[in-house]
């Protein structure tokens, strides 16, 4: 919130709302104003906000064949990943407090709550819950549709969009070999989902030794090329060392890469973590995949 807003309300606004309610109470008051604010909404008002607003207009993609595109997914899906079906909303502060990201790009609940906007945030909080219970690793998959509060939309952006992701996470064994073995489980899997249209990057922001097993492992082991990006920037301070890249006939489906969410979760700097996910509405749009 802006200086210019917090100077229309009493001295101590801030300082009360920020730290001196508890979040149950605070809840209480939010809900308090929501309810007093939508009696005033009238049916006109209603169609304007329907009309308008980015955030609750419907897909403009038939949902008949997305769900084709999810059901073949699916099928596909090696046994040893585990299926999850997650919740609309995750904690207040997930997406901030696992990948760092600002919480004004995340669409905020008055219940301590925050919508959806990466599934791989909320499968690597459950990964971590599985593995602190004993699991020796753990993959996860979901199919989710999400919610982004971007600040500046482009051409082509959307407010909401579904995505189909995964998750797995195992301890460091020693000299990138759990690494190499889940890039394998998922480059394999978005192989066997693209076909011999697939275009799999890599691109390592930091030197370890993922980068020698990628090529004395993990490129000997996919039927495709993986082809370096050196030049890659984007997603520097997101993924820790090694970043994926998923397409097919030069269209960008997805990414992904190892994050150190499950290591920040669990308290264990031996923690690997590799996410990979791909926009199933650019999927369905690719004839033929």
């Amino acid at each position: 919130m802006s200086d210019r807003i917090w100077a229309k309300l009493p001295a101590g606004s801030r300082e009360a709302l920020v730290d001196g309610l508890s979040p149950s109470d605070l809840q209480s008051a939010l809900l308090e104003v929501s309810r007093e604010r939508a009696a005033k909404v009238t049916p006109a008002r209603l169609m304007d906000r329907w009309r308008k607003d980015r955030f609750v207009q419907p897909s403009q993609v038939d949902p008949r064949a997305l769900v084709r595109t999810q059901a073949r997914l699916w099928d596909l899906l090696p046994e040893r990943f585990a299926g999850v079906e997650l919740s609309p909303v995750t904690p207040l502060g997930t997406c901030s407090a696992v990948a760092t990201i600002h919480q004004n790009m995340v669409l905020t609940t008055v219940r301590n709550t925050e919508v959806a906007s990466d599934p791989t945030n909320e499968l690597a909080l459950e990964a971590a819950v599985r593995r602190r219970a004993g699991a020796e690793r753990v993959d996860l998959a979901t199919c989710q549709r999400v919610v982004r509060a971007q600040l500046n939309d482009g051409p082509g952006m959307f407010a909401h969009f579904q995505l189909f992701a995964l998750v797995s996470s195992a301890r460091d064994t020693g000299s990138g070999r759990t690494e190499a073995e889940l890039l394998l489980d998922h480059l394999r899997y978005w192989y066997a989902v693209l076909g011999e249209r697939a275009e799999f990057t890599f691109t390592t922001f930091a030197p370890s030794a993922v980068r020698e097993r990628i090529d004395d492992t993990v490129r000997p082991g996919l039927p495709v090329k993986l082809e370096e990006d050196a030049g890659r920037t984007q997603g520097a301070g997101y993924y820790a060392g090694t970043a994926i890249g998923i397409g097919v006939d030069g269209n960008e489906l997805g990414d992904g890469g190892f994050t150190r969410w499950t290591a920040d979760l669990l308290g264990d700097a031996k923690e690997r973590c590799l996410i990979s996910c791909v926009s199933t509405e650019r999927l369905t749009a690719i004839s033929g995949v």
